[in-house]
Order: structure tokens, then C-alpha cells, then sequence
């Protein structure tokens, strides 16, 4: 078995273990395994882009780390500002937070929930202390890789700009940061395992992951409304909610020591910068047994439950859908994506944030234009961030955790394949993108006012048309027939082009309002697309589909 640089380097420290009454050899056989296990692993920020057979003597998640050297390069501007500790601070310790975080989230919560370690390892004669030790370094060595990449070129670029000081000042709020990111989230699935169990259990962890991504980027622009700019120098107003922002807590800690500007503010978000790690560990210690304990629940299954379709439901689909075979394949794209756990991790999020997006714009609208009339603005025109979620959405549509069972395509007695395609756009549309659609226009017409209704319609039309492009473009194949282990290669690039023809109908739809009925007239012509792209879009072959 492969040898790996973190373990040469823990057996310099294995009398540390043993004297903590941990097997070190033990330990280390079963780390080994581990790192072994994970160079079959891909990460869900890197994924192979092809479908041949992975290296098992390369580790793909050491491969990805490039990608969040990447992220950590959007530091250096806030590193090399002036000596504002607090703000630059507080920026670049709350990108580390949210990178770390959405990592944890996709990448570790599989080792943090692992069930397998207690099922195989506790019936043998092993120290649970040393299994214990095992799963904490195994996701220790790989959160430290990722903070490395993360954060080690702009740390050298510190170094040089703030002095040694800064340096080490640094790295002691780091370490403590994601000390807090992981213990908070195991604290989390600690507080749901205590009181669910089952597939309700892993139902519920699904959300909190996604609901903890969303409210990340939400915290994350609370942080960024937290100053203001006035006359030129930044501003910090103290506000009691500014206590549960966390990356503010480190900026203070910064800022008292290196910025000098002691007062009862700053000293009390230094002390929760210390305070709250070593509460939380203390916390996780404690509640370690339970912890493990609990975990056998997820090995329950529950019972399947079966709902009969309501009347409206039936009804409104009856009216969406042309034909029998479209019936059918819109209820099952429907249960896939309500059911699909993987799909839900990777989807949801970005539900979320096309929901957030556009409200975040029309703050910076309000903020900036001091004579701003929404009566007569045309402001919700951001309501068009909102289809920023279509192409990753109908990207993501090609894959299933349960690929495996796309034979049921194959052998349905299907003359044609358009049903199937045509099926799965409606039903993202309707179950996924129109809630959202709907919500965000109530609330636009109550700021804007009913007058804005056409507009509205027309991005609706226009949010079709962009789906069956964003179909057409990256669709390769039959719907969750494909592993998310083999996106195609070059996808983000492509979304982002895509995203660019949500640009190009904003732009049309901007200059139909400068025209007498210009919006009505788009409408017609918008609809007229959506008949033709709709009647072209679908018409796929059993020979030209892997063609």
C-alpha cells in the first residue's frame, strides 16, 4: 500500500499518541486506508471530466486544491490596502470562512457522518479512541491542504506588506477559524441526530447543508453592509447583530493589535474570536459519546410512504403536458429532483442564491441612486439574475446518484425520445424555477407596482427560452443517466457563456421600454421562439444522442 508524506510525518510524533492511550500503528494503518480510499474520491469542485477509470495511486482531491489557490488570490486587493484592519480583515476572513464552510459541507460531511467506521471497526479489538483519532486527523490533514491553498499566497503577500506581526497574527485567527468551522458543523448534525432518525435524519442534514450555504452568502453580504463609506474613509457603526458575525470577530482582533483602536466593541468581538472555539470544542467533547451513538440511526431506512397525486396537481399537469409519455416522464423528473439527495446538495444552494441575487442588486440600486422612484425606475429588471440557476440546473439534470438505473429509458416502449426531454424542462421549470419566479415577482410588484406586470410575463417567456438553449447547449445525453463523478469537461465555461444570453435578453428587454407597447411587441415575438425552439429543441434520436 501507498506510502503517504502525512504519515512519514506523524510517525515523528507517535510517542504523542501512545502516551494519549491511542494504538499509533493502528491509527496509522487505518489513515492509510483512508487516503487510499480517497484517490477514488472526486471532490465536488473538481470533478473528472471524462468517463475513463480514475487513478487509484493519485489523490483528486490534492489535484483540485489549484482551483482554491485560485479563490484565494481575490484576497490580495483587501491584503494590500491601507492599515484598516478591521474591514480588509473582516472581507478576507469571511471569503476563507465561506470557502471553507461550502467545502466542508460538500466534501466532509460524508466523514463527519461516516457509519461505516463503527459498523466494521468497533466489533474487532481496536481502541475507540484510536478510530476517534483516525477520523479527526483524516479531516484535519485535508482542511489544513485546503486553508494552505487558500490562504497561502496572500499570507507571503501579507508578510511583505504588514510585517511579520500581521504574519503570525494571521495564521493564530485561522487556526482558530477552522477549528469553529468544523466543530460548529459537527455541533449542528450533533443537535439533528438527537432528535430524528432514519431517512427524516438524512432528509433534514440535506437541508441544513444547504440552508448553512445559503445563509454563508447571506452572512457574507450582511458583513459587507456592516461599513460604510463616508467621505471617502471607512466606517464601521456598531450594531448588537454585528456580535454573530464571525469573520468580524477575527478583523477586531486584528485591529486591536495591530491598528491600535481599543474600545469595548472591538475588545468584545476579540474575546468571541477565542472564547467561542473553546466553548464549542469543550461542547463537542462532551457531547462526543452521544454523538457516535446517534450515528447508528443513520443506518434506518424508514418506511416508503406513498401519496396519491392531488386532483389540482393531476389537473394542472393535464394542462402543461401534451401527451401520456410526457405525464409520466414529468412526474418522475418531479420525484427525482424532490428525492434526490445529491442532487438537492449541489441544486438547492444555487436556488437559494438566484432568489437572494437580485435583492442584493436592488439594495446597491437603492443605496447609490439617491433620487431612486420605484414607480418609475426600471430597476426590476433584476428580477433576471434569477435565471443564473438555469443552466448549472439543466446541466445538473444529466446526473443521478442512482445513474445506475437509467436502463428504465432503454427499455420503455418510446417511439421517440422528445417526451423524455420535454418532460424534464417542464417539470424544472414549474417545480423548481417558477416558486421562485413567482415569489420574487409578488414581491417586485409590491415595490414597483402593478405596472411592471408585462415585464414580468415577458421574463417568464424569456426564462423558457433560456432553459430549452441552456438544454440545447449542454445537454449530452438522457436525463440522470449520467455519475456526478463525470461532468463534462469544460461545463463551467460554457455556464458562463450561457449566462451571457441572460445579459443579451436583459439588454432587448431594457430597450423595449423605450419603445411605445415595445414590451408587448417583445412578448409576441418571445413566444413566437419559444413555439419554434420548443418544437426543435427535443427532437433527439437514439442515434444521435452519443453521437
Amino acid at each position: 500500500m501507498k506510502e503517504f508524506f502525512t504519515l512519514k510525518l506523524l510517525d515523528r510524533f507517535q510517542w504523542v499518541f501512545n502516551r494519549s492511550d491511542i494504538d499509533y500503528k493502528m491509527m496509522r494503518k487505518l489513515l492509510q486506508v483512508k487516503f487510499t480510499m480517497d484517490g477514488r474520491r472526486v471532490p465536488t469542485i473538481f470533478q473528472q471530466n471524462n468517463r475513463k477509470k480514475v487513478e487509484t495511486d493519485s489523490n483528486q482531491y490534492v489535484k483540485s486544491l489549484w482551483i482554491y489557490v485560485l479563490f484565494g488570490l481575490f484576497m490580495i486587493p483587501f491584503i494590500l490596502m491601507d492599515n484598516n484592519y478591521m474591514f480588509q480583515m473582516s472581507f478576507v476572513y469571511g471569503i476563507l470562512i465561506f470557502i471553507i464552510s461550502t467545502s466542508l459541507i460538500s466534501d466532509f460531511s460524508s466523514v463527519l457522518l461516516d457509519v461505516r467506521d463503527r459498523n466494521i471497526l468497533y466489533p474487532k479489538p481496536i481502541n475507540k479512541k484510536t478510530i476517534s483519532a483516525a477520523k479527526a486527523i483524516h479531516v484535519t490533514t485535508y482542511l489544513c491542504l485546503l486553508t494552505v491553498a487558500i490562504v497561502g499566497i496572500p499570507l507571503i503577500v501579507g508578510l511583505f506588506r504588514h510585517g511579520l506581526l500581521f504574519f503570525l497574527l494571521a495564521i493564530f485567527s485561522i487556526i482558530f477559524i477552522d477549528i469553529f468551522v468544523v466543530v460548529l458543523t459537527a455541533l449542528i448534525y450533533i443537535w439533528i441526530l438527537k432528535f430524528f432518525d432514519g431517512e427524516k435524519l438524512k432528509d433534514i442534514i440535506n437541508y441544513v447543508q444547504i440552508g448553512l450555504s445559503l445563509a454563508i452568502m447571506i452572512g457574507y453580504q450582511l458583513l459587507a453592509r456592516s461599513f460604510e463609506l463616508m467621505d471617502y474613509i471607512i466606517v464601521l457603526e456598531p450594531e448588537w447583530w454585528q456580535l454573530f458575525i464571525i469573520p468580524m470577530w477575527y478583523g477586531a482582533l486584528m485591529e486591536i493589535t495591530l491598528g491600535n483602536s481599543v474600545n469595548n466593541f472591538y475588545i468584545l468581538l476579540a474575546l468571541l474570536s477565542v472564547a467561542i472555539p473553546i466553548i464549542s470544542i469543550w461542547l463537542y467533547v462532551k457531547l462526543l459519546p452521544t454523538f457516535e451513538r446517534n450515528l447508528q440511526k443513520l443506518t434506518y431506512h424508514g418506511k416508503v410512504k406513498y401519496k396519491k397525486q392531488p386532483k389540482y396537481k393531476e389537473w394542472f399537469m393535464n394542462i402543461i403536458c401534451t401527451s401520456k409519455e410526457e405525464k409520466v416522464f414529468f412526474r418522475f423528473a418531479s420525484l427525482m429532483m424532490k428525492n434526490e439527495r445529491d442532487f438537492k446538495l449541489k441544486v438547492y444552494p444555487s436556488l437559494g442564491f438566484s432568489f437572494v441575487i437580485p435583492f442584493i442588486f436592488l439594495f446597491n440600486v437603492f443605496k447609490t441612486d439617491s433620487g431612486f422612484e420605484p414607480l418609475t425606475s426600471k430597476a426590476y429588471l433584476n428580477i433576471y439574475f434569477s435565471l443564473i440557476i438555469i443552466p448549472t440546473v439543466v446541466l445538473m439534470l444529466n446526473y443521478s446518484g442512482k445513474f445506475k438505473g437509467a436502463w428504465v429509458f432503454k427499455v420503455a416502449p418510446l417511439e421517440e425520445l422528445k417526451p423524455i426531454f420535454s418532460g424534464t424542462i417542464k417539470a424544472f421549470l414549474v417545480k423548481l424555477y417558477l416558486p421562485i419566479y413567482l415569489t420574487l415577482s409578488v414581491i417586485f410588484m409590491f415595490i414597483f407596482g402593478v405596472r411592471i406586470l408585462p415585464d414580468l410575463l415577458l421574463v417568464l417567456v424569456n426564462a423558457c427560452n433560456f432553459s430549452i438553449i441552456c438544454f440545447y447547449i449542454l445537454n449530452k445525453g438522457l436525463p440522470f443517466s449520467e455519475s456526478f463523478d463525470s461532468s463534462n469537461e469544460g461545463s463551467g465555461t460554457i455556464i458562463f457563456l450561457t449566462m451571457l444570453i441572460v445579459g443579451l435578453f436583459a439588454g432587448i428587454h431594457l430597450i423595449s421600454t423605450l419603445i411605445n407597447f415595445g414590451q408587448y411587441i417583445f412578448i409576441v415575438i418571445s413566444l413566437i421562439t419559444l413555439i419554434v425552439l420548443w418544437k426543435k429543441a427535443f427532437n433527439k434520436s437514439w442515434k444521435t444522442l452519443y453521437s
